[in-house]
């Protein structure tokens, strides 16, 4: 079955879609297009996720989204029979007593375009089941990259890193842990804006954090957060590292002085030691092989960064791209998606409750024909 996955994450960099072919197990990339949003639409859906919109604002947003996805998917002629869209996050609290999450990005327009079925809202059946909705990825990860007799991690960095941890060295199944580790891109991003008055929305290339220095002290708190010394299953968004924890810094960071270049360097430098901070603190035992992918994967400074930080931890640990593997760093996500919209389809249940926290396996995403 030809399935489109579409997918734009936490970082709202763009909109990736993965054409796949599934057979339930087997996954097959046949083409990846990535797209940008529109200037004016890019900056509302930063504002929306910045909780700077009004409800009025927010409903027309979902609706010029949905609008986006399916002028954008028409035009790419992929004849798919299946579309599952994520939709963007604007808004992701998995807190266990009332737990919310919200995907924007209307369906009805994607299914009217297309004529085919459109899967969405993947997140919401597991919060309900006690789960936190994410990560979701983390099936499709067991699929194509879980190795007989290896301990594998698949380490996606969008605009938060997650991490899936596939340790099939015994049994008949791989042991299965996967959960996010703070921030990936979505610091770096926020503040690339800031500091060029949104003419650079990313740190591309690494070249501010080449040119900077990282300021040891501002790491070592920042790595005292509560939310890295916290036990799996756990997700986390833009509410904790986003606008809020940016500024909340900003008294610390004038009393460095650092230049622009520093502040970059050093949020890079934190992405990185956060991101081994929970190997080291929440895998059983250190993986053979690492496997990046996401946006993040794409900047030398941070991976860089994060390999030195992983040697520090796991020295004998290898740590290669997902390209190695036949899939692009941009494909991995929305290929997820497609994956999970084709078992949505044929009503199997996708979620892996030991990584989300759900009470069962339940059927994720609602479907729109």
């Amino acid at each position: 079955m030809r399935v489109l996955g579409i997918m734009s994450g936490t970082s709202i960099d763009g909109v990736d879609y993965a054409l796949c072919e599934i057979e339930r197990d087997p996954v097959q990339l046949l083409k990846l297009w990535v797209r940008e949003f529109p200037k004016t639409l890019h900056c509302r859906l930063h504002a929306a996720a910045a909780n700077e919109s009004s409800a009025h604002h927010l409903a027309q947003l979902h609706h010029d989204l949905g609008r986006l996805y399916a002028q954008q998917a028409k035009q790419l002629k992929a004849r798919a029979e299946l579309v599952g869209v994520h939709g963007q996050t604007v808004f992701h609290n998995p807190d266990r007593r009332t737990p919310a999450t919200l995907q924007i990005g209307e369906p009805a327009y994607l299914a009217e375009a297309l004529r085919v079925p459109v899967v969405s809202n993947f997140r919401a059946a597991d919060l309900a089941a006690g789960g936190q909705g994410a990560p979701l990825a983390t099936l499709f990860h067991k699929i194509v990259f879980a190795k007989r007799g290896q301990h594998v991690c698949v380490n996606n960095l969008g605009g938060i890193s997650n991490v899936t941890s596939l340790d099939w060295r015994t049994g008949r199944e791989p042991r299965v842990m996967a959960f996010d580790t703070g921030p990936a891109n979505v610091l770096i991003d926020l503040v690339m804006r800031e500091f060029t008055r949104g003419k650079q929305t990313f740190d591309r290339n690494g070249t501010w954090a080449k040119r900077g220095k990282a300021n040891e002290k501002l790491v070592r708190r920042w790595l005292k957060h509560p939310f890295f010394a916290q036990a799996p299953p756990k997700s986390t968004g833009r509410e904790l590292f986003g606008g809020l924890f940016w500024r909340g810094e900003q008294k610390h960071i004038r009393s460095a002085q650092l230049s622009k270049f520093d502040v970059i360097a050093t949020l890079t430098e934190f992405t990185a030691r956060s991101l081994a901070l929970n190997y080291a603190l929440h895998l059983h035992t250190a993986p053979n092989l690492v496997v990046r992918c996401g946006g993040g994967a794409k900047n030398p400074a941070l991976v860089a960064r994060i390999d030195d930080a992983l040697r520090a931890t796991h020295p004998n640990t290898r740590v290669a791209t997902s390209e190695e593997f036949g899939w692009p760093a941009s494909a991995i996500e929305p290929a997820a998606f497609a994956l999970l919209a084709y078992y949505r389809w044929n009503r199997i249940p996708a979620n892996i409750p030991a990584t989300t926290g759900a009470n069962r396996a339940v059927l994720l995403g609602q479907i729109t024909e």
